[in-house]
């Protein structure tokens, strides 16, 4: 006999808790593990009772439903969430999708639609269980693994869509089913957080830098977002002046503790030569280095590649991503291989209408148009990143001297 599906239900009104529970009780393969009247409540309960499925009201007084759903995806990532709401706004579907709520339900709601929306989404979890394999059990000693891949999205030119590219393209790898977190290396006006529709609020990179000091690595998910794909995220911290937390040496030392913890980490680097980004293209596996069919674009790539040559980067570390390949500027592909003296290794085509859709709805366009040929493209690109070998030690890390380069440092 196949074991009933736990539910936990949390709502602040004690009438409807126990009229959800009544209703539940009617089915043989679901039993109420529990009912809490707070978010807070939800979060201590789930904690110790591991529910399958947790139904979470959206509107509570103190922490509300989304903010509870947010810390439950990373406390209790094995608890499916089913938002419950008076309203049907899109604008509450979309922040409860992106605090991690599997399911959507509007009261007043039927027993059917209630106890479908349960089961749909505990078959959904338990087959991306299936897919992913089970969680550890909580104090088992992980296995060694080898690090993760770090890749970092970089053009020295603003303006060529990096952003939206590392956003995208980060998404796109969570499908392998492999862990994947997006890092925003913008430090003082990073936009990652505004593509993804995060809270502002959220913990960013000069907090973690800070724990990292104090020598306490093991609380990283506290400083991670979970978006709605599954993707984990850091954002970069919240006003400009607070990027001098994060220096080149903290840069070296959060990226070792995220290639540590997931397979792949992509950075959106800022479209500078400071030193945390020179730290963080030193420490990355791949440079993706993104470029237009404009000839400002064109020359800054030109520049950096002889930078990057006179760092000492290997050449297949450095590969090139033409954005938007199929705009008739002028400008052919051949020319500009041409240019630079090599070829490009990646194309993306121009899609401005799915783009610009998805950024005007605060979503990944790979979520909104995931079949359109710009998502393809993404795609495949994630696929040959995570295809290929990842870093066989520190031994492949050389410091690299700049006094040449950047005598005025």
């Amino acid at each position: 006999m196949t074991e009933p599906i736990r539910v936990l239900i949390v709502d602040d009104i004690p009438e409807t808790r126990d009229h959800l529970s009544k209703l539940l009780g009617f089915e043989k393969d679901i039993v109420v593990a529990g009912a809490a009247a707070s978010g807070a409540e939800a979060l201590e309960m789930a904690a110790q009772l591991l529910p399958d499925v947790v139904l979470m009201d959206i509107n509570m007084p103190g922490m509300d439903g989304i903010a509870a759903t947010e810390l439950l995806t990373t406390r209790v990532p094995t608890a499916a969430t089913v938002m419950m709401s008076v309203q049907g706004e899109a604008d509450y579907l979309r922040r409860s999708m992106l605090a991690g709520a599997r399911e959507f339900l509007v009261k007043p709601f039927s027993s059917d639609e209630l106890t479908a929306s349960i089961r749909q989404v505990y078959a959904r979890e338990r087959e991306k269980i299936g897919r992913l394999g089970a969680p550890a059990q909580a104090g088992a000693s992980a296995p060694a693994r080898e690090p993760g891949r770090v890749v970092a999205v970089f053009s020295p030119k603003g303006g060529v869509g990096r952003t939206t590219i590392a956003v995208n393209l980060a998404v796109a790898a969570v499908e392998s089913g492999r862990q994947i977190v997006l890092v925003d290396g913008s430090f003082q006006f990073g936009d990652v957080g505004v593509l993804l529709n995060l809270n502002p609020r959220t913990k960013s990179i000069a907090d973690l830098v800070q724990e990292l000091e104090a020598g306490e690595p093991e609380s990283l998910d506290t400083f991670v977002t979970t978006h709605a794909s599954g993707l984990r995220v850091l954002l970069a911290p919240p006003t400009p002046e607070m990027a001098e937390f994060v220096t080149p040496a903290a840069v070296k030392q959060v990226l070792e503790a995220l290639a540590a913890r997931f397979d792949l980490v992509v950075v959106d680097c800022a479209s500078s030569f400071n030193d945390p980004t020179l730290a963080i293209l030193d420490y990355a596996d791949t440079i993706l280095t993104v470029l237009t069919l404009e000839i400002t674009a064109i020359k800054n790539i030109r520049l950096f590649l002889e930078v990057a040559e006179q760092l000492g980067y290997p050449r297949d570390k450095v590969r090139l991503v033409l954005n938007r390949a199929d705009s008739a500027l002028g400008i052919r592909v051949a020319d500009v291989e041409h240019s630079l003296g090599r070829k490009v290794d990646h194309t993306i085509v121009s899609d401005g209408r799915s783009v610009v859709y998805a950024l005007n709805r605060g979503v990944p366009f790979f979520t909104s148009s995931r079949e359109a040929q710009v998502s393809q493209d993404l795609l495949m690109i994630a696929g040959s990143l995570l295809g290929g070998t990842a870093r066989s030690g520190e031994g492949q890390r050389k410091p690299v001297a700049r006094r040449s380069l950047f005598a005025w440092r």
